[in-house]
Parts: structure tokens; C-alpha cells; sequence
């Protein structure tokens, strides 16, 4: 049984879909302060919070619980840098309260949701496994802190993980039935599909005058399908014996946000409504991964290759769910 940490949230949803489509068995631990019930449609749940350690232990006996997809954390960059301490509470807190609950039920088994937030501002280059992780948001930090304390808890205690360092998760399931409901929304792709379905007025693009070729930030856009298959091919790879390791999860090819929006318009097929602000901070003007290394070791390759297909699967969502889960 996988106990899937933040499984009501948008790529863990999207993984606990494709875990069962795959047949296995999954239990969601979440307690719905950004997720959604209705994403995970009659998979078994436990409301609960990371530091609920009795409710964990109990979980993991009731379920049999024998790994974890850890997905539960706070997201958002920019209310990272104003509000370090929910971050670093929540995140690298919540984050020990599992390890100690799965050292106490001899739950070895660990893969978790990371981030290019690690590295920071690489320059433009392709970003590998061994780029300096140096980042520039709180976020990033606590991201950072955890991987270091499951390296911490491997060799103490064995331990083993896969920490999956993705870049921009985005689309949705082929199906149309679930995918991106945040509130508020931060990602870019749902909130320029939000000025075209009539749930925005406009897109701000937060600075043009970065050392791109256009003067907006280039972001490595990866598909939440995508996301979902690396978890259950690092979480195979760990119970056939692998040793503790971290990935890169992108498609090697940065956009533009302006490049973005463009595409968002050709898919949609009518124009978006944008202006410049400030920039933000913690912004890095490029994150383009090299996944090389999972694909050579796991043999994950991407099957949205594409901006367009990406966008048109995250429209099919929000054309149809002008709310969200919602009703």
C-alpha cells in the first residue's frame, strides 16, 4: 500500500489517477487546506495533518502502508519570502514529523516532490542533478532542507528516497475530469486560461527587462501525466532495490512568458489581454532542466513533448470547470 502525502492536491491527484489506473493500491493522507476531495474521486482518505504523528502510525498499520509519495507542502514563491515561517514550519517541520512517523512504523520507502526552487539562478544553461543549489526563495530553501535531511535519514537509518526535482508541473488529465484548482491561483499557464474563459481580466507578466531574449522569464514546462509516471517509475525503482538518488524532471526546452501567452492564444484561438509589472522577488530569469540522467537510469521519457499539447490539455480543464471543483 502507498500512503500518498498530499494526494488531493493537483499532482498528487494526478498521481494517485495514475497509480490506480495502474492497479495499485493507494491511501490519500491530506488535510485539504489546498486540496481538493473531489480529485480523488472513491480512492480511501484520511484527513490528517503531518503533525498528527499518532494519526500517521495509525494510518500506516490500518493501510499496511510499506512507502510514501510526500507531495504535502506549501508552493507559492512570493508568499514564501513574506511569510518564511509558515513555510519553514509546515514544509521542514511537517516534512520531519513523517520521517520520524515512517522510522517508527519501519517505513522504508520514500519519493518525494522536490524542486528546481534548489538551484536557484543557474544562468541559461540546462540545469543537471549536479548544478550548485544555491536558491533564491524560501521555498527553495525548505526544499533544499528536506532532501538534505532524507540524505541524513538514509545513512542513519536506510532509509531510501528518490527526490524528484521538477520544473513547471502543468496541464491536466487526458480526461478533462480533473486538474489545476488552486486558490489563489499562482501558476502561469491556468491563470492566462483564466483571462481567456472570462475568470481574469488580464495577465501580468512580472518584468521584461531580464537577460532573455525577449526580456521574460524562460520556465521548463512539464506535464502533470508526465510528473505522475516519474513517481511510480522512482518508487519501483527504490522497491527493486535502487539506492537513495535525486532526478530532474523537464522537457530540456524553456518558454518564454510571453511565449506562453502566445501559445495559450493560437490554442484558444483568441487574444489575451496582458501588461508588464515589477518583477518579483526570488524570480530566476531561466530554469530549463536536463533530465537526462532519469532517462538514461528509468527510462522516462516525456510523452508532452510539446507547449501546445501541454496548453491544450490544461484548456480542456478550464474550459469545462470555469470554477474549479466547484459546482
Amino acid at each position: 500500500m502507498i500512503l500518498v502525502t498530499g494526494g488531493a492536491g493537483y499532482i498528487g491527484s494526478h498521481t494517485v489517477r495514475e497509480l490506480r489506473e495502474r492497479g495499485m493500491d493507494v491511501v490519500v493522507y491530506d488535510n485539504l487546506s489546498t486540496g481538493h476531495i473531489e480529485s480523488i474521486g472513491d480512492t480511501p482518505f484520511v484527513k490528517g495533518d503531518l503533525f498528527d504523528v499518532e494519526l500517521l502510525r495509525k494510518t500506516f498499520r490500518e493501510y499496511g502502508v510499506d512507502s510514501v509519495i510526500h507531495f504535502a507542502a506549501y508552493s507559492l514563491v512570493g508568499e514564501s519570502m513574506v511569510n518564511p515561517a509558515k513555510y519553514y514550519h509546515n514544509n521542514v517541520a511537517g516534512t520531519l514529523a513523517l520521517l520520524d512517523a515512517m522510522l517508527a512504523e519501519n517505513v522504508k520507502y520514500l519519493v518525494f516532490s522536490s524542486s528546481a526552487a534548489t538551484y536557484g539562478d543557474c544562468g541559461d544553461g540546462l540545469i543537471t542533478e549536479n548544478s550548485p543549489q544555491n536558491p533564491t526563495s524560501v521555498y527553495g530553501q525548505t526544499k533544499l532542507m528536506m532532501e538534505q535531511f532524507m540524505q541524513d535519514y538514509d545513512k542513519a537509518y536506510g532509509m531510501k528516497y528518490v527526490a524528484l526535482r521538477y520544473f513547471n508541473a502543468a496541464g491536466a488529465h487526458a480526461s478533462g475530469e480533473i486538474g489545476e484548482a488552486h486558490n489563489p491561483e499562482s501558476h502561469l499557464i491556468p491563470l492566462i486560461l483564466q483571462v481567456s474563459n472570462g475568470k481574469r481580466e488580464q495577465i501580468n507578466i512580472f518584468g521584461d527587462d531580464y537577460p532573455t531574449h525577449d526580456g521574460t522569464c524562460i520556465r521548463d514546462y512539464i506535464h502533470i501525466t508526465d510528473l505522475a509516471d516519474a513517481h511510480i517509475k522512482a518508487l519501483e525503482y527504490l522497491k527493486n532495490g535502487g539506492k537513495s538518488t535525486y532526478y530532474n524532471l523537464g522537457n530540456g526546452n524553456g518558454f518564454s512568458v510571453k511565449e506562453v501567452i502566445d501559445t495559450v492564444e493560437k490554442v484558444v484561438g483568441s487574444p489575451v489581454k496582458k501588461q508588464v509589472v515589477e518583477r518579483r522577488p526570488g524570480d530566476p530569469a531561466s530554469l530549463v532542466a536536463s533530465s537526462e540522467k532519469i532517462q538514461k537510469e528509468l527510462g522516462w521519457k516525456p510523452k508532452y513533448d510539446t507547449l501546445d499539447s501541454i496548453v491544450a490539455s490544461a484548456w480542456k480543464w478550464h474550459s469545462t470547470h470555469l470554477d474549479g471543483f466547484n459546482k
